[in-house]
């Protein structure tokens, strides 16, 4: 049950994701990463891994967004 919620988390977070490559959206992540590290929590919980492993890698794509961006844009 935990790894279902943290997919769904996963997914919306992965979702939002790309629209923050947009330019000028990348102010967007700064909402997602919490939203992921919330995701990867509920996945920590869970028997499974898949759903705490989408979260990891939402973090980390949005972190290089952010870091290509300057953190600002």
């Amino acid at each position: 049950m935990f790894n279902v919620v943290s997919l769904i988390i996963g997914i919306i977070a992965l979702l939002c994701a790309v629209v923050a490559f947009v330019p000028l959206l990348g102010w967007l992540n700064w909402f997602i990463i919490p939203l992921a590290v919330i995701g990867a929590g509920v996945g920590l919980v869970s028997k499974s891994r898949t759903g705490m492993s989408l979260n990891i890698f939402v973090i980390i794509v949005a972190l290089v967004r952010l870091s290509i961006g300057g953190g600002l844009i």
